[in-house]
Parts: C-alpha cells; sequence; structure tokens
C-alpha cells in the first residue's frame, strides 16, 4: 500500500473515560483505501472504542483521527460520511424496509426520485429487494443484518463500519454471512472496518488485522503473517491454538536459540524477541506443526518431546490428542484421521513429538 492511499489517519491518539486510565494508548494507525481492515481483540482492549472515535460517538482525549485528511476530532457523526453497523442491527421498528433504508438519503436530503432508485439498488446489492415492506419483526436476524449492511451502503459512503454485526447470528448464519460480506467488499472496493473479539472472523475477512490489547496494538499484519508469524506471546496465543513451552534460553545463534526445559530436553526454535542466554522464556508452536514421531523417534534436525497420550477430542477432519508433558501445560497434537498411531489408542501411552526449529517462537 502507498501512503497516497491512506483515507484514515489516527496519530497520537489516546482516549480515557475517567481521566486516569487510558482505554487506547497512543495509537498510530493508517487504514487504506479500498481494504477490508479488522480490529481484533479481547473485551476491554480499546477495538471498539476505537470504531467509535473513528464514527464520531465518542471524542479522542489526545491525538488526531484524519479522513482523507481532513481532521475529524470535532465533527459530528452525521457529517462523516461514514456508514455504520451495529451488532444489534439498530433498525427503526416503526418503518418498513425500504423506510429503514432509505432514512440516511432523507437526512441528507437527496431527491425523493433518486432516494426511490437508491434504495432499490441497496436492496438488491444484499439481495433483499423482495423485502421491502415489511418491518423488521418480520425478518429473521439474518435479514435485519443485510437491510442494516444495506442502509449502511446506501448513501455511498467513504467508509463502512462494522461493530461485531454478526454476534447476534447463529454460527451457521455467521459463517455464510462472513464470506457474503467478504465478496460484497470485493465487489464494491469500499474500506471495511470491522470489529470483533473472534479470531476465526478476522482470519476469514481481512486484508489485515489489528491485534489489540490493554489499549495498545500489538501487531498489524496480513491474516497469513499474523498467524504464522506472531511477534509476541499474546499474538500467538490469541490468533489461532498454540501450545506453550516453559523454560530457559542457553544460548543464542544468530536468529535462533537454543532453549533448556525444566525436565533438561534442549529445543531449538526461532529467537522472536531477541532474548539473551540466562533469560526465561515462552515459546509457542501450532498443533498442526506438532507430529506424532514415527516408531517413537524424531528425524535428524527436529526437535523432540516426550510425553503422554491423555485423550481424544474429534474435528470431523482430524483429532487433536491430548498430550501431558513433563513439568509443562498439556499440549494438543493435530493428528490426520487414519493415521496408524491412532489405531489401538489407549490413555497413558507414551507417545514422542516432533516439529521443525521453524515453527517453534521463543519469546523472552
Amino acid at each position: 500500500m502507498k501512503t497516497s492511499d491512506v483515507i484514515v489517519s489516527f496519530r497520537g491518539v489516546r482516549k480515557t473515560y475517567d481521566g486516569e486510565t487510558l482505554v487506547v494508548k497512543q495509537l498510530d494507525l493508517d487504514i487504506y483505501q479500498g481494504e477490508f481492515l479488522t480490529l481484533l481483540g479481547p473485551s476491554g482492549s480499546g477495538k471498539t472504542t476505537c470504531l467509535m472515535m473513528l464514527a464520531g460517538f465518542e471524542f479522542p482525549t489526545g491525538g488526531e483521527i484524519r479522513l482523507e485528511g481532513k481532521l475529524l476530532n470535532n465533527v459530528p457523526p452525521h457529517k462523516r460520511d461514514i456508514g455504520m453497523v451495529f451488532q444489534n442491527y439498530a433498525l427503526f421498528p416503526h418503518l418498513t424496509v425500504e423506510q429503514n433504508v432509505a432514512y440516511p438519503l432523507g437526512v441528507r436530503k437527496v431527491p425523493t426520485a433518486e432516494r426511490a432508485q437508491r434504495v432499490n439498488d441497496a436492496l438488491k446489492m444484499v439481495r433483499m429487494e423482495g423485502f421491502a415492506k415489511r418491518y423488521p419483526a418480520q425478518l429473521s436476524g439474518g435479514q435485519q443484518q443485510r437491510i442494516a449492511l444495506a442502509r449502511a451502503l446506501v448513501f455511498q459512503p467513504k467508509l463502512v463500519l462494522m461493530d461485531e454485526p454478526l454476534g447476534a447470528l447463529d454460527k451457521q448464519l455467521r459463517e455464510h454471512m462472513q464470506y457474503e460480506l467478504k465478496s460484497l467488499h470485493e465487489k464494491l472496493g469500499v474500506t471495511f472496518v470491522y470489529v470483533t473479539h473472534d479470531q476465526g472472523e478476522a482470519l476469514t475477512m481481512s486484508d489485515r488485522v489489528a491485534v489489540f490489547d490493554k489499549g495498545i496494538v500489538q501487531q498489524l499484519d496480513s491474516v497469513d503473517r499474523l498467524y504464522e508469524s506472531p511477534c509476541n506471546e499474546f499474538v500467538a496465543n490469541f490468533i489461532g491454538d498454540s501450545n506453550r513451552l516453559r523454560g530457559t534460553i542457553a544460548s543464542v545463534n544468530g536468529e535462533y536459540c537454543e532453549m533448556h526445559l525444566a525436565d533438561g530436553t534442549r529445543l531449538t526454535g526461532r529467537n522472536v524477541a531477541g532474548a539473551q542466554a540466562g533469560a526465561a522464556a515462552i515459546a509457542c508452536i501450532r498443533p498442526e506443526r506438532m507430529k506424532l514421531a514415527a516408531n517413537g523417534a524424531a528425524r535428524n534436525g527436529s526437535n523432540a518431546l516426550s510425553g503422554e497420550a491423555r485423550g481424544l477430542i474429534y474435528f470431523g477432519d482430524h483429532v487433536r490428542m491430548r498430550c501431558g508433558l513433563p513439568q509443562q501445560d498439556e499440549c494438543f497434537v493435530k493428528v490426520p484421521l487414519g493415521t496408524e498411531a491412532l489405531d489401538g489408542f489407549a490413555p497413558g501411552q507414551p507417545v514422542a513429538l516432533e516439529f521443525a526449529p521453524e515453527h517453534l517462537r521463543v519469546f523472552a
């Protein structure tokens, strides 16, 4: 992305509600024209506050927010040219679908004839043109979500903000709507900024993800880099599943280091945090990167762990084996169905695990 493509910029933005605790701390963030950016994090991490400041429902305590170079800090929401979709949809129950969708056009004094055409186009966009005369109470949750999206898009905003809009839907419909939203984004080319605490949602739809924790963006990256190259322990554990191993850095060799576990096991991994020898460390490894070692012996060049199998969790196309390790938390290994090692499985049997050093990320 080029600097000239920046549509929104946060510079030194801070937010406190009580004058003491900063909910958002020194946020510097650029959002690019046409991208799908997700703000991801646990409850209280500051992601929704950032969205509300961009929408104009909250104002920053310090710093600047700009849209296409224009300072937004004191601009009211209706003058920001930003569409908004809320978790509860916020549809007017006494208005029909077409009246709900037309509402932003009425506020902007769009001529009546043009208004009708735009409403029809917006409903077609979300495949809801046959529901124009219904009221929100006569629609399902997924249909209401579509109407809320049509209302956010009908006035052709520069930017569309979404605050956990799929949170109230059941799992199957939520997953379907994720693909619908991504497809609509690709078709329209409008900039989407999306807030969620659901990591799967973020990975499915986004071009980039900003991972928030304690009011700070811990990592801002493409979805593949977030998953494969988390920059710290929080991101590694929040994005996807990770096994954690505690130990001490024994030596450092370039970008790699040797780590000793409490039982004497030696592992080699990427020294992500630049830790020095002697430092306490936590290493993270994805369940799908660990394998059951054939004949109980790891291949040359691989890391090896010995433990015991404690149970299997069925996932349809694979199982996850729970493994106990000496003086460590339980770990999980993703095992494809049909793997020989699963034949005659019994809890308590010894297992040997192996994984490549490049997949073990060591954090100080």
